[in-house]
């Protein structure tokens, strides 16, 4: 018998960020959100190109905003590299190279325009791919691939139209003209 790891559950966190317990991933996202695991990544291709993506209108949390190119949450005692990788083939049908961690201690608590609190230690991981996105419709309305450059633009911009972890990521990553050294970020 093979044991796959309970998508539905998600790793609770303490505020020092030590495991504290799991709970269904739908009791964490409401008005009172509990600390918990996330991730998000940045992919790239290999003209270097950044995608980004419009989350389905669907969602609970940021419907319909422009985004990075995927988030989710690690099922309880699965690897953050694991739970990127198969989260980018279910959200976008996408394999990845070279998945690493660029933010390991980014955190952020954000409130939507609906009342539904994110509440996460959330590592930031870039990767590349050779392959087209396929993206599952119930998580991607839309997706581009474009320069790196213009995201930062746009982000500063017009940060509503954007999720709030992709406006405060862009403070800090070089790549989305945040100020930090690169060398600052990945320790």
């Amino acid at each position: 018998m093979i044991v796959t790891p309970d998508a539905d559950m998600v790793v609770l966190l303490d505020a020092d960020g030590s495991e504290i317990g799991t709970a269904p991933k739908s009791s964490v996202h409401g008005a009172d959100t509990r600390l918990h695991l996330a991730f998000s990544c940045h992919v790239f291709d290999q003209e270097g190109r950044l995608l980004v993506t419009r989350r389905a209108l669907t969602k609970t949390a940021w419907p319909g905003v422009w985004t990075n190119s995927f988030c989710g949450h690690p099922t309880p005692g699965e690897r953050l590299v694991a739970a990127v990788r198969r989260r980018a083939e279910h959200e976008l049908g996408l394999p990845l190279e070279n998945v690493e961690p660029i933010l390991p201690f980014f955190r952020y608590r954000a409130t939507d325009a609906a009342g539904i609190v994110e509440n996460e230690i959330c590592p930031v991981y870039v990767a590349t791919t050779t392959h087209q996105p396929r993206p599952h419709p119930d998580e991607v309305v839309e997706h581009l691939w474009v320069d790196p450059d213009d995201v930062a633009e746009a982000v500063r911009r017009t940060p509503w139209a954007f999720s709030p972890w992709l406006v405060l990521q862009a403070q800090l990553l070089p790549f989305l003209g945040g100020g930090a050294r690169l060398e600052e970020v990945a320790s």
